[in-house]
């Protein structure tokens, strides 16, 4: 039950079950910087969750979850600079505050990028940028879920100049991979996915980061 999010008319049903009141006191900021970010507001449409765009240290001040999306890290490293977004960010997730981070926002959470690149350090993770091959080698694959999830399987998932985690540090939980690669992590109040589920048919990803929400107590 996702009491306290700002709920607005989903545009289609997505199988996602909502209380029958909510109050509309939270929300979710996607970081727009550069990126797949309205993607990302499409699906929360789609769940019938408003979200809002965070460009700014005001606007950032004012979310309750934070989506990072795909992209280009290093480009948005450098866009984070004018507003001092990187240690912004920081500050608020050691906070608490919920993270969704997929492929570039998950090179941007890890512990240790290579090649070497400033991080957040916020998921006990390595991680490769770029490790499967250039743009022309992206691919749709299927995920295999630990069995606790099984339910929820996505069935496809969108790899684009994807990294890959290369080490996963204690107290963080592989939810699925793709071969023997890790893809899907958690740890608390973070959700990590090295792939774009936001250009997938399916909303499970964006449903799973709800329920972390709830899981912290947001």
């Amino acid at each position: 039950m996702f009491f306290g999010w700002r709920v607005q008319a989903p545009d289609q049903k997505a199988g996602f079950e909502f209380p029958k009141m909510l109050k509309d006191q939270h929300v979710i900021g996607v970081l727009a910087l550069q990126g797949a970010f309205e993607a990302h507001r499409g699906v929360f449409r789609r769940l019938g969750v408003s979200s809002v765009l965070v460009r700014t240290a005001n606007e950032l001040e004012a979310v309750d979850a934070l989506l990072l999306p795909g992209g280009e890290s290093s480009a948005m490293l450098r866009l984070m600079e004018p507003q001092e977004l990187f240690v912004r960010i920081r500050k608020r997730i050691d906070s608490g505050l919920p993270v969704l981070a997929t492929c570039a926002g998950v090179i941007l959470l890890a512990k240790k990028v290579t090649p070497h690149q400033q991080s957040l350090g916020a998921l006990d993770v390595d991680i490769e940028r770029n490790a499967y091959g250039r743009q022309v080698f992206s691919s749709v694959e299927a995920l295999h879920f630990s069995p606790q999830y099984q339910g929820d399987n996505a069935g496809e998932a969108v790899f684009i100049r994807a990294p890959r985690v290369t080490r996963v540090g204690e107290g963080v939980e592989t939810l699925a991979w793709r071969g023997d690669d890790p893809v899907l992590l958690r740890s608390p109040g973070i959700l990590a996915a090295t792939f774009h589920p936001e250009l997938g048919k399916g909303t499970v990803i964006h449903e799973l980061f709800l329920r972390e929400i709830e899981r912290q107590g947001r």
